[in-house]
């Protein structure tokens, strides 16, 4: 069974690692709710028990999905889920985080998902027409009435992070970090171990880059996010970044682990506050990645990890032009 960490000093207790259930329905090829429901399922009976889901995944598919695997296996289980966009015919079409917006989002993310709370509800990404006072203010209301335990924020700035945490403690912070990206180092996360708020990095695998399998952009189908929203897997950047996966690969080598069990264990080093949510909707992926709690580096070998992305410096935008814009915020 997992190890449990604490996230945020307000009493949310979850396994060391969780998992990111957005490539079930959303982005990354075909559906197969079988096999999803098969793998939520495995991982409860591992002590995985942070699920980590977002109106916007599918949209509304993925707590739908959730809603079903969970009946009679709610109790234990900790549901994060997100607010903050709109959408449209082609999937998002805006932010939006204004109070009544919010409560409409957490009462049909509650439907969805079957359950009469959220544990963790964060705001997707920032929205600079909505002071986050009032939005950290919503969602203080909400934890009053019951319908939602925690609060996060997904991708948010320093002084974003302080203004919220003023109103209604954040629990913990959603972004992505990794061995390939490592951006929020120097500012966020001081603050957040100052503040006593958890960091739950998602894409911790570098959306599959760093268990050396990923392929090149164009060799995705066009339905997979990351033939067209991954810079870093697209023409020379692929050749480049792949140095950090083959360091990856050496480490792991001399453990007989994999290189993305030694991407997750590095992260485990980095902090106790830190919990990653690698993605997958196949069991044994699952199992892969859980074992990686179990994989002890030596001090050399996360030292070497560390310096890895700075000696071979990654290559590419994480993301598009516009989803960049709503980034650190």
């Amino acid at each position: 069974m997992l190890e449990k960490r604490k996230l945020g000093s307000q009493g949310l207790e979850v396994s060391a690692i969780g998992l990111g259930c957005m490539g079930m329905s959303y982005a990354y090829g075909h559906a197969d709710d079988a096999e999803s429901i098969a793998t939520l399922h495995r991982a409860i009976e591992l002590g995985c028990n942070f699920l980590d889901t977002a109106e916007a995944y599918g949209p509304f598919k993925n707590e739908e999905l959730l809603g079903r695997a969970l009946k009679g296996k709610r109790d234990g289980v900790v549901i994060a889920t997100k607010f903050g966009f709109t959408f449209g015919d082609k999937g998002i079409s805006g932010l939006d985080s204004r109070p009544e917006h919010i409560r409409e989002v957490v009462d049909a993310s509650l439907k969805r998902l079957q359950t009469d709370h959220i544990d963790l509800l964060y705001q997707h990404r920032v929205d600079p027409q909505v002071p986050i006072e009032d939005v950290a203010d919503t969602v203080k209301g909400l934890i009053a009435e019951g319908k939602v335990l925690y609060f996060g924020l997904s991708e948010a700035g320093e002084k974003t992070i302080r203004r919220a945490h003023a109103v209604q403690p954040v629990s913990a912070l959603q972004s992505e970090y990794s061995l390939w990206e490592r951006g929020i180092e120097e500012q966020i996360m001081p603050a957040l171990f100052e503040l006593g708020i958890g960091l739950v990095p998602f894409s911790p695998l570098g959306r599959g880059f760093l268990t050396g399998k990923a392929k090149r952009a164009e060799d995705y189908p066009p339905d997979d996010y990351r033939s067209r929203n991954d810079p870093r897997i697209q023409g020379a950047n692929f050749d480049a970044n792949m140095k950090i996966a083959e360091i990856a690969r050496e480490i792991g080598g001399a453990h007989g682990a994999t290189p993305g069990q030694v991407a997750l264990a590095w992260l485990l080093r980095v902090s106790p506050q830190i919990v990653p949510i690698p993605g997958t909707k196949r069991r044994v992926f699952l199992e892969e990645n859980l074992a990686a709690a179990n994989l002890e580096l030596t001090a050399a070998e996360v030292e070497r990890l560390r310096n890895a992305a700075s000696a071979h410096s990654v290559s590419g935008a994480r993301y598009t032009e516009r989803m960049m814009s709503y980034l650190d915020v």
